[in-house]
Protein backbone atom coordinates (compact mmCIF):
# COMPACT_ATOMS: atom_id res chain seq x y z
CA UNK A 1 0.00 0.00 0.00
CA UNK A 2 1.53 3.37 -1.00
CA UNK A 3 2.02 5.92 1.77
CA UNK A 4 -0.77 8.45 2.27
CA UNK A 5 -0.11 11.85 0.68
CA UNK A 6 0.37 14.32 3.57
CA UNK A 7 -0.53 17.22 1.24
CA UNK A 8 -4.24 18.00 1.35
CA UNK A 9 -6.53 19.25 -1.41
CA UNK A 10 -6.97 23.02 -1.29
CA UNK A 11 -9.79 24.55 0.68
CA UNK A 12 -11.08 28.13 0.35
CA UNK A 13 -8.51 29.48 2.84
CA UNK A 14 -5.65 27.83 0.94
CA UNK A 15 -6.88 29.20 -2.40
CA UNK A 16 -7.17 32.69 -0.86
CA UNK A 17 -3.62 32.48 0.54
CA UNK A 18 -2.30 31.31 -2.85
CA UNK A 19 -3.94 34.31 -4.54
CA UNK A 20 -2.39 36.64 -1.95
CA UNK A 21 1.05 35.21 -2.75
CA UNK A 22 0.41 35.64 -6.48
CA UNK A 23 -0.07 39.38 -5.84
CA UNK A 24 3.43 39.96 -4.39
CA UNK A 25 4.82 41.33 -7.67
CA UNK A 26 7.95 39.17 -7.76
CA UNK A 27 8.97 35.54 -7.78
CA UNK A 28 11.98 33.26 -7.94
CA UNK A 29 12.12 31.46 -11.29
CA UNK A 30 13.86 28.09 -11.62
CA UNK A 31 15.01 27.13 -15.12
CA UNK A 32 17.39 24.68 -16.81
CA UNK A 33 20.46 25.84 -18.71
CA UNK A 34 19.93 24.83 -22.34
CA UNK A 35 23.62 23.95 -22.83
CA UNK A 36 24.38 22.01 -19.67
CA UNK A 37 20.98 21.08 -18.22
CA UNK A 38 22.08 22.44 -14.85
CA UNK A 39 19.54 24.41 -12.86
CA UNK A 40 19.51 28.16 -12.51
CA UNK A 41 17.36 30.55 -10.54
CA UNK A 42 16.47 34.20 -11.10
CA UNK A 43 14.46 36.85 -9.30
CA UNK A 44 11.77 38.16 -11.67
CA UNK A 45 9.02 40.73 -11.76
CA UNK A 46 5.80 38.77 -11.76
CA UNK A 47 2.10 39.45 -12.25
CA UNK A 48 -1.17 37.61 -12.34
CA UNK A 49 -2.71 39.41 -15.27
CA UNK A 50 -6.52 39.24 -15.57
CA UNK A 51 -6.33 38.44 -19.29
CA UNK A 52 -2.94 36.77 -19.82
CA UNK A 53 -2.62 34.79 -16.59
CA UNK A 54 0.77 34.34 -14.89
CA UNK A 55 3.32 36.59 -16.54
CA UNK A 56 6.74 38.21 -16.51
CA UNK A 57 8.71 40.63 -18.68
CA UNK A 58 12.21 39.39 -19.58
CA UNK A 59 15.28 40.95 -21.15
CA UNK A 60 17.11 39.01 -23.84
CA UNK A 61 20.27 39.68 -21.81
CA UNK A 62 19.00 37.58 -18.89
CA UNK A 63 20.19 33.96 -18.80
CA UNK A 64 16.64 32.75 -18.24
CA UNK A 65 15.47 34.30 -21.56
CA UNK A 66 17.23 31.68 -23.68
CA UNK A 67 16.68 29.00 -21.08
CA UNK A 68 12.90 29.47 -21.18
CA UNK A 69 12.88 29.70 -24.96
CA UNK A 70 14.83 26.46 -25.38
CA UNK A 71 13.54 24.55 -22.34
CA UNK A 72 10.13 25.93 -21.32
CA UNK A 73 9.61 23.68 -18.30
CA UNK A 74 10.23 25.82 -15.21
CA UNK A 75 9.09 26.49 -11.67
CA UNK A 76 8.17 29.60 -9.71
CA UNK A 77 8.45 30.23 -5.98
CA UNK A 78 6.38 33.01 -4.44
CA UNK A 79 6.59 34.06 -0.82
CA UNK A 80 8.10 36.46 1.66
CA UNK A 81 10.00 35.69 4.82
CA UNK A 82 8.43 37.60 7.69
CA UNK A 83 10.29 39.73 10.20
CA UNK A 84 10.18 37.04 12.86
CA UNK A 85 10.38 33.34 13.26
CA UNK A 86 11.68 30.43 11.27
CA UNK A 87 11.72 31.26 7.53
CA UNK A 88 10.15 27.86 6.86
CA UNK A 89 7.08 28.79 8.88
CA UNK A 90 6.07 31.54 6.43
CA UNK A 91 3.72 30.77 3.52
CA UNK A 92 5.09 30.02 0.07
CA UNK A 93 3.71 28.79 -3.21
CA UNK A 94 5.60 26.61 -5.69
CA UNK A 95 4.22 26.42 -9.22
CA UNK A 96 5.44 24.02 -11.90
CA UNK A 97 4.81 25.61 -15.28
CA UNK A 98 5.58 25.81 -18.99
CA UNK A 99 6.79 29.14 -20.35
CA UNK A 100 5.53 30.61 -23.61
CA UNK A 101 6.77 33.85 -25.15
CA UNK A 102 4.15 36.38 -26.25
CA UNK A 103 4.94 37.33 -29.86
CA UNK A 104 5.64 41.03 -30.51
CA UNK A 105 2.81 41.10 -33.05
CA UNK A 106 0.26 39.42 -30.75
CA UNK A 107 -2.90 41.58 -30.93
CA UNK A 108 -3.28 41.29 -27.14
CA UNK A 109 0.21 42.72 -26.49
CA UNK A 110 -0.71 46.47 -26.43
CA UNK A 111 -3.32 45.93 -23.70
CA UNK A 112 -0.95 43.60 -21.86
CA UNK A 113 1.76 46.29 -22.03
CA UNK A 114 -0.64 48.91 -20.65
CA UNK A 115 -1.69 46.70 -17.73
CA UNK A 116 1.95 45.87 -16.95
CA UNK A 117 2.80 49.58 -16.83
CA UNK A 118 -0.12 50.24 -14.46
CA UNK A 119 1.51 47.81 -12.00
CA UNK A 120 5.13 48.68 -12.81
CA UNK A 121 5.37 52.27 -14.11
CA UNK A 122 9.19 52.25 -13.94
CA UNK A 123 9.20 49.58 -16.66
CA UNK A 124 8.34 52.37 -19.13
CA UNK A 125 12.12 52.91 -19.47
CA UNK A 126 12.74 49.45 -20.99
CA UNK A 127 9.44 47.75 -21.89
CA UNK A 128 9.65 48.75 -25.58
CA UNK A 129 13.30 47.86 -26.10
CA UNK A 130 13.58 45.21 -28.82
CA UNK A 131 15.15 42.55 -26.58
CA UNK A 132 12.31 42.55 -24.02
CA UNK A 133 9.50 40.02 -24.22
CA UNK A 134 6.52 39.00 -22.17
CA UNK A 135 6.47 35.39 -21.03
CA UNK A 136 3.32 33.59 -19.93
CA UNK A 137 3.51 30.74 -17.46
CA UNK A 138 0.98 27.95 -17.96
CA UNK A 139 0.65 26.21 -14.59
CA UNK A 140 1.01 22.43 -14.55
CA UNK A 141 0.71 21.92 -10.78
CA UNK A 142 1.15 23.90 -7.59
CA UNK A 143 1.94 23.26 -3.97
CA UNK A 144 1.11 25.73 -1.21
CA UNK A 145 2.98 25.49 2.05
CA UNK A 146 0.94 27.65 4.40
CA UNK A 147 3.18 27.06 7.41
CA UNK A 148 3.79 24.16 9.75
CA UNK A 149 1.58 21.14 8.83
CA UNK A 150 -0.41 23.22 6.30
CA UNK A 151 0.42 21.92 2.83
CA UNK A 152 -2.09 21.95 -0.03
CA UNK A 153 -2.28 20.90 -3.66
CA UNK A 154 -3.51 23.91 -5.65
CA UNK A 155 -5.17 23.14 -8.96
CA UNK A 156 -3.84 25.12 -11.96
CA UNK A 157 -7.30 26.59 -12.57
CA UNK A 158 -7.25 28.06 -9.03
CA UNK A 159 -4.25 30.19 -9.88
Amino acid sequence: MPPKDPVRPADDDARRLAKDLLALGHAALAWSDPDTGTPGISRIAFARDPEAGLLTLVSGLAPHFRALRDRPDCALMLGEVGERGDPLSHPRLMIRARAAFVPQDDPARPALRDRWLERSPKARVYIDLPDFAFVRFQPVSALLNGGFARAFHIAPEDL
